[in-house]
Formats: structure tokens, sequence, C-alpha cells
């Protein structure tokens, strides 16, 4: 059973600025940038009807489309690190877009998410990297900012048995206003596989 959650994609040209900040770190495993994404709500492994109500769900939803910029550095877990990241600009947008998905998922009764929201794109996952290294890394990124791009749809992903970091599949796509129609089409054989997966 996939693992499914609902995500921004990046842009080649802000993963290309994310890529930059690749290597340098010990025990780092780094994402493949095609593998780059920002999660809105992850569901976990869910059964396939929940899966089809939560997209007839998020069907319904209208949200503008909006500007993001990428910019700082960080990591989860400061005394064992397990991951770093690259972080977002505060964006009103966004946490509107996320907040809605949040309260669609809880008319539907599934399950609040624990964790307090926190955008972010991750770049690596460790496994036994210092605290010292991750610090070292870190203070010589911190600087770190991307050109703002344009958040035109926001979709429905899948990753299947890996231990974090893809690959990951886009399952279903949903334009946001303003952004081009095509945002929402899925080719058949994509509509099939999801059918399929159910």
């Amino acid at each position: 059973m996939p693992r499914l959650f609902t995500a921004l994609e990046i842009p080649r040209d802000a993963a290309l600025s994310l890529s930059l900040l690749r290597g340098g770190l010990p025990g780092a495993r780094w994402i493949d940038v095609e593998n780059y994404h920002l999660t809105l709500r992850f569901f976990g492994d869910i059964e396939g009807h929940v899966a089809d109500e939560i997209a007839n769900a998020l069907d319904r939803l209208r949200r503008p489309a909006f500007h993001l910029k990428l910019s700082g550095v960080g990591a989860f877990g400061s005394k064992k690190p397990h991951a770093v990241w690259a972080g977002v600009s505060p964006s009103p947008d966004l946490q509107g877009l996320q907040a809605e998905i949040e309260r669609t998922c809880q008319r539907l009764g599934v399950p609040a998410d624990p964790r307090k929201f926190m955008p972010h794109v991750t770049l690596a996952r460790l496994r036994n990297s210092s605290p010292l290294d991750v610090a070292g890394y870190l203070s010589a990124r911190g600087n770190f900012s991307a050109e703002p791009f344009k958040v035109g749809r926001f979709v429905l992903m899948s990753s299947r048995d890996s231990v974090g970091g893809g690959p990951y599949v886009v399952e279903e796509a949903w334009p946001l206003s303003g952004a081009s129609s095509r945002a929402n089409s899925l080719s058949a054989s994509a509509s099939d596989a999801l059918r399929i997966m159910r």
C-alpha cells in the first residue's frame, strides 16, 4: 500500500538552487533533485476508499495561485540530527491552503496531524551525522535564498517501499485559480494507475 500525502512540487529553477546545497555533510543521504517537494499534509498508509474520499473532497477546494520563496536552512533533531531542510519565507497563502486541506481532512474523519505544519523541503536524511558537523553545514549555508516561483497547483503524491526520499509519484493534481487549467489534466494512464493502485 502506498503512503500518500498532499504536496507542492518544486519547479526546475528552484530545484537547481536547492541542489547547490548538496554535499559537505558526512552521513547525509541527499534527496534526488527530481524528488524535492513541500509536504502540505501527510496521510501515510490509508485505505483506497479513504483516498478516494480525500481526492473527491480536495477536488472542491478553491484557492488562488500564489508565489513562494525558499530561504534559509535548518535541521530536525538537535541532539541527534536526522534531516536537513530548506525553509520557506512566510506565506499567508501557503498557510491558508494547508489549513484548508487540514479542515477538509478533519471533516472526513481523518485524524488530525499531531505535528505543527512547518513548511520545508527536505534536502537530506542523516545517519550518524554529528551535531557539530550539522551546525557547521547550516552556518555555512544560512544565507540560502532562491528566486520566488509561482505555485499553480497542489498534488496528491505517493511513495512506495523506501526509507524516505522517493521515488514519488503524482497521483492527482488540482489547479489553483489563476493557474493554467492544464495543471489539472492527468493523463489517462495516471488516472488508471491510481485506480489500479487502490
